[in-house]
């Protein structure tokens, strides 16, 4: 089992970790800044030059749609090749989207290419991996419990050579971006008589069609993550092509997992990447301030709280590794319990460090003046997306149960 990097992984990692580092951190403030400069849900003139400048580089270096594995596009990397360069890129909080690695695109993309049509490609696919556009995935529903998939309840009625959608979504992570132009979604086609596994399907939603309205962007601890978003939407009659069912009715749980399994890895990845740079935080903070005389260092438990944090990252980069590792071998059955664990261990882990970070910091940790609090936000909130840490608990513990019984669990 190899989780180490490759010559040629490491030059890449190199290459990401300079520019995340030199070019994309000093302008990470400045554009989110921009939020505050005339309507919260368009793009600013500033915020497409940072981006798209980043972006220019990015590509021009090679350093593109390096997420897309067991592909002959992109880089051709492993999920193990991959994690490597998305803890990079986790650091940084718009540094993702410069590579073309950003959530829920890579997930969206992904899907186009191992279960989409080629018209569904080359509409949707061929944009997003230019960076053209960005997309959504509209799963979590607001009048039912989502953590259980089954529940999903928008219906997707066939009629004709089409398919009419009625319903609410939120959590719509990305549909407020003046730059969506698709979303993936998750609706109920199957009748109570139905299996419960095949009562769901996914459809691609063309996102300028009549009857879809936004009711407005959820909040993440007070903030709403303009010009990205969470936003609450509702369908009403809306008329979808039957050509935009992807591979056919009653298949969304199989497309579910091809696409989670991967999203679920590399959020984790970029959670360490937050944790590390949280750590490099930590660590200055308590070498350049001083109280009652000496270095915060050397206060209180300073030093335990540094290297219980360092042990901590280090254990968790390892089961995501191993994780990584189980994906690549092909079984996706044998992997879940693997990525179920490193969803719960990397946010947790990931929390800890940066509120110990906040902590070092004082005040200025809770405010603007660092990136800590919104990383914390971020974290905690990842507790909960792509499934509750009780739901994959409850799949590791079916996973161990069953080496010991021969009952269904």
């Amino acid at each position: 089992m190899d989780l180490g990097m490759s010559t040629r992984v490491k030059a890449l990692r190199d290459q990401i970790a300079a520019m995340v580092r030199d070019e994309i951190a000093p302008l990470d403030t400045e554009y989110h800044a921009e939020v505050l400069v005339g309507d919260r849900w368009e793009m600013t003139p500033r915020q497409t030059e940072i981006l798209e400048g980043l972006k220019t580089r990015a590509r021009d270096a090679g350093l593109w749609n390096l997420w897309l594995t067991d592909s002959d596009k992109g880089h051709g990397l492993t999920t193990v090749e991959y994690a490597h360069l998305a803890e990079e890129m986790g650091r940084v909080h718009i540094a993702a989207e410069v590579f073309n690695c950003n959530a829920p695109d890579t997930g969206n993309m992904e899907v186009f290419e191992r279960y989409g049509t080629q018209a569904m490609k080359d509409q949707w696919l061929v944009p997003l991996m230019a960076g053209q556009v960005r997309s959504a995935y509209l799963m979590t529903e607001p009048d039912v419990a989502s953590s259980d998939a089954t529940n999903i309840a928008m219906t997707c009625m066939r009629d004709g050579d089409d398919y009419i959608l009625n319903g609410e979504k939120w959590w719509a992570t990305g549909a407020g971006d003046p730059r969506c132009a698709v979303y993936i979604v998750m609706v109920r086609t199957g009748d109570a008589d139905t299996p419960k596994h095949q009562r769901h399907s996914m459809i691609v939603v063309d996102a300028g069609l009549e009857g879809i309205e936004k009711i407005r962007p959820m909040q993440v601890y007070g903030s709403d993550d303009a010009p990205h978003g969470h936003m609450h939407m509702r369908f009403t009659n809306v008329r979808v092509p039957a050509a935009n069912m992807l591979l056919g009715e009653g298949r969304g749980f199989e497309i579910a997992q091809g696409r989670l399994g991967p999203g679920r890895i590399h959020h984790c990845m970029r959670a360490i990447g937050q944790a590390e740079a949280a750590l490099e935080m930590m660590c200055k903070r308590s070498i350049d301030r001083e109280a009652f005389g000496k270095p915060l260092s050397h206060l209180g438990a300073n030093f335990d709280i540094i290297a219980n944090c360092r042990m901590k990252i280090e254990q968790a980069r390892l089961l995501c590794l191993k994780a990584a590792w189980m994906m690549d071998q092909g079984d996706a059955r044998a992997a879940a319990p693997w990525i179920s664990q490193i969803k719960v261990v990397a946010p947790q882990m990931a929390l800890e460090v940066i509120d110990e970070a906040v902590q070092m910091h004082g005040a200025m940790g809770i405010s603007q003046d660092t990136p800590l609090a919104g990383a914390w936000a971020a974290m905690r909130t990842l507790r909960l997306a792509d499934g509750p840490d009780a739901v994959h608990r409850r799949q590791v513990a079916r996973a161990e149960l069953r080496k010991h019984t021969q009952a269904k669990i």
